[in-house]
C-alpha cells in the first residue's frame, strides 16, 4: 500500500506543478494587470484544476489510509477537514493554516462550477491566483512531512 501511495503522490504533485508552469506566463502578467475576459476564464479554469488536482492528492491519502471517504452532499468539504484530523494511524496531512487558505479554493471550485465565465469577478479570484504558487509550495512542504512522519511512524507534533 505505502509505496503505491507514495507514487500517486508524486504523479498528483508533478501534474500540479505542470498546470502551474503552463500557466506561468499569465500568472506573470497578472501580477501587473488584470486579465481580460478571456484571461479571466484561463485562470479560472487554473484555479478549477488547480483545486481539483490537491482534492485528487487528499482522496488518494483518504483512500489509502483512512480506508475511503465519505459520500454524499459536502463530501468536498468533509475531505478538506478530514486532511487536517489525524485519522486512526495517520497524521494530519495539512495543518490547520493550509486549511485555512485552501478553503477559498474550495469555495471557488462550486463558483466556477456553478456560474458562467462572464460571471466571475478578479477581485475575488485575484487573491487566489496571486497566491496559488505559494499556496502549492506549502501543501508540497507540509505533504513531504506528513510522508516522513508516515515512514517513521512519528506521531504528529
Amino acid at each position: 500500500m505505502w509505496p503505491d501511495l507514495k507514487d500517486q503522490i508524486s504523479v498528483e504533485e508533478a501534474q500540479l506543478q505542470q498546470l502551474l508552469t503552463l500557466h506561468q506566463p499569465l500568472l506573470g502578467q497578472s501580477r501587473t494587470q488584470a486579465p481580460n475576459a478571456i484571461e479571466l476564464s484561463a485562470l479560472a479554469t487554473l484555479l478549477h484544476s488547480f483545486y481539483t488536482g490537491i482534492e485528487n492528492l487528499f482522496r488518494r491519502i483518504a483512500i489509502e489510509t483512512d480506508g475511503g471517504i465519505g459520500k454524499g452532499e459536502g463530501w468536498h468539504r468533509r475531505l478538506l477537514l478530514q486532511m487536517a484530523e489525524g485519522g486512526g494511524h495517520r497524521p494530519p496531512v495539512i495543518s490547520a493554516g493550509l486549511l485555512e487558505r485552501l478553503q477559498p479554493y474550495l469555495q471557488f471550485r462550486h463558483v466556477f462550477r456553478s456560474s458562467y465565465s462572464f460571471q466571475l469577478r478578479w477581485e475575488k479570484m485575484q487573491p487566489l491566483v496571486l497566491h496559488c504558487e505559494e499556496t502549492f509550495s506549502s501543501l508540497r512542504l507540509e505533504i513531504a512531512e506528513f510522508v516522513s512522519r508516515m515512514e517513521t511512524g512519528r506521531s504528529p507534533g
